[in-house]
C-alpha cells in the first residue's frame, strides 16, 4: 500500500511540474539548459523510485538511533585551553527510514543550549547531505559528506554564516566517526578568526546510554 501511494505521489509531481508550467516556460527550459536531455516517463519513474528508496547508507545512519550522552570540548580560540560541557542526544529516523532527526541538549557557557540536526543520504547525489539549527543563532547550516569505509566516518563540508563578518559566509567541515556500536564520535573545524586558517573547534564524544 505504502509503495502505490508512493508512486502515486511521484506521477502526481511529475505530471503536476509539466502542466503547471506555461508554454513559454516550457520552451525556455529547454532552450536555457545545454545539459538539457529528454526522459521518457517509464525511465523518470525508474529514478524516482530509486531516489525515494532507502538503502545501505541509511541503514549505517539507522544504528546509531537512540539515546546518547556527549562530552563536548570546544576551543574559542586556536591553541586556547578547551572549554568544556555536557550534552545529551536522542536520534530518530523519519519518513520511513529516509532521515536521521537528531535533538540535541545541554549547556554552553552557563547557558541552556539546543539544537537539531537532519542527516540523509541522498541516493541521486551519492552524497550524505545535512542541515543544523540551534538557540544561538539565526541561520541555517547546510553541507554534504562523502562515506570513508575504511574509517567508517563521514566527512561534510559546508557553509555557514559569520556573524563576526556580517553578510559573510565561512567554510566549516564536520567529521562524523562511528567508533563501535556504543560510541561514535564528531569533530567540527573552522577558520581562525584571525589568519583564516583551519583549525578544530569542536569535539563531541557520544556514548549511548544503557
Amino acid at each position: 500500500m505504502k509503495n502505490l501511494l508512493l508512486l502515486f505521489s511521484i506521477a502526481f509531481l511529475l505530471t503536476a511540474c509539466e502542466k503547471g508550467k506555461p508554454a513559454t516556460e516550457k520552451s525556455l527550459s529547454k532552450t536555457d539548459s545545454a545539459d538539457w536531455k529528454p526522459v521518457d516517463s517509464a525511465t523518470a519513474m525508474k529514478a524516482w523510485m530509486e531516489y525515494a528508496t532507502p538503502g545501505d547508507m541509511h541503514k549505517t545512519l539507522a544504528a546509531y538511533d537512540g539515546n546518547w550522552t556527549g562530552v563536548t570540548q570546544m576551543w574559542m580560540e586556536e591553541g586556547a585551553q578547551p572549554v568544556t560541557s555536557q550534552s545529551e542526544c536522542t536520534n530518530k529516523m523519519i519518513f520511513g527510514g529516509r532521515y536521521q532527526q537528531s535533538s540535541y541538549k545541554g549547556n554552553f557557557m552557563g547557558m541552556p543550549f539546543e539544537g537539531i540536526s537532519f542527516i540523509g543520504y541522498d541516493n541521486s547525489k551519492k552524497k550524505f547531505v545535512s542541515t543544523w539549527i540551534d538557540n544561538m543563532g539565526t541561520g541555517i547550516m547546510h553541507a554534504e559528506g562523502d562515506w570513508n569505509p575504511s574509517k567508517k566516518s563521514i566527512e561534510f563540508k559546508g557553509k555557514m554564516t559569520d556573524p563576526a563578518r556580517p553578510g559573510k559566509d565561512c567554510d566549516f567541515r564536520e567529521v562524523y566517526t562511528f567508533n563501535d556500536a556504543s560510541t561514535h564520535t564528531m569533530e567540527m573545524y573552522g577558520p581562525n578568526s584571525k589568519t583564516g586558517k583551519e583549525y578544530k573547534t569542536m569535539e563531541i564524544k557520544f556514548t549511548k546510554k544503557k
